[in-house]
C-alpha cells in the first residue's frame, strides 16, 4: 500500500531490514528493487540515480560478475611514483596477516637515484626516503617493479635476469609479497 501511494523511500527503509533479515526472501527483494527503481527515476544527481539503479539490478540478478575493470592496469601503474604506489599497497595490506609481524625492506631504484625504506609493524605499511637497516635491500628500475607489479615478469624471473638484485633477507620479500590482498570490482551493496 505505501509502494502504490508512492512512499519508496519509507518502503526502501522498512524493506532493507526484512533482506538483510531474510535474504532468501524473493518478494521482499523484488518490493524493494521497484522501491528503488522509482527512487532512481525521480533522483535528479546522476550517481544517486546509478547508486539506486545498481541496487535494483543487485536484487533482482545478483552481484555482478562479469564485466570486471582492472583499476590498476598497467597504464595506470606505469603512471604512479614510487609514493604513490606505496599508499596504494598500504590499502591493499592485509591486517589480520600483517598482525605481529615485524618486516622492512629497502627499494633502491637505480634509475630514478632514490631509495625508500618501506616497513610493515603493528599491522600498518609506511614507508620513508630515509633508508635505515632492513631486512633485505631491493635494487630495480622503476620499470621493473612495474613489470612485476603488472604480472609481465614474476620476482623470481625478475631476479634471474639480474633485473632484480636482493641483498639480505630474501624470505622478506617472499613474506612481504603475501600480506597483500586482491579486491574484487564487484561487491554487494544492498545486500548481505
Amino acid at each position: 500500500a505505501d509502494f502504490d501511494k508512492g512512499e519508496y523511500r519509507w518502503v526502501a527503509e522498512a524493506l532493507k531490514h526484512v533482506v538483510f533479515a531474510d535474504a532468501g526472501n524473493r518478494e521482499a527483494k523484488d518490493l524493494l528493487a521497484d522501491a528503488y527503481e522509482q527512487m532512481g527515476y525521480q533522483a535528479e544527481s546522476g550517481p544517486w540515480r546509478s547508486i539506486y539503479l545498481q541496487g535494483a539490478l543487485e536484487l533482482r540478478r545478483g552481484v555482478p560478475s562479469a564485466g570486471e575493470l582492472n583499476t590498476s592496469g598497467p597504464d595506470t601503474i606505469r603512471a604512479m611514483p614510487p609514493e604513490m604506489t606505496f599508499d596504494y599497497l598500504a590499502v591493499k595490506l592485509n591486517a589480520e596477516k600483517a598482525k605481529g609481524k615485524t618486516l622492512s625492506l629497502t627499494l633502491e631504484f637505480s634509475d630514478l637515484n632514490q631509495a625508500y625504506a618501506l616497513r610493515v609493524e603493528n599491522s600498518v605499511l609506511n614507508y620513508s626516503k630515509k633508508p635505515t637497516t632492513t631486512d633485505a635491500r631491493l635494487t630495480l628500475t622503476k620499470a621493473t617493479f612495474d613489470q612485476v607489479q603488472t604480472g609481465e615478469l614474476s620476482v623470481d624471473q625478475a631476479i634471474a635476469s639480474g633485473d632484480l638484485r636482493i641483498d639480505g633477507r630474501r624470505e622478506a620479500l617472499r613474506e612481504f609479497i603475501g600480506l597483500f590482498d586482491s579486491f574484487p570490482f564487484w561487491f554487494n551493496i544492498v545486500t548481505p
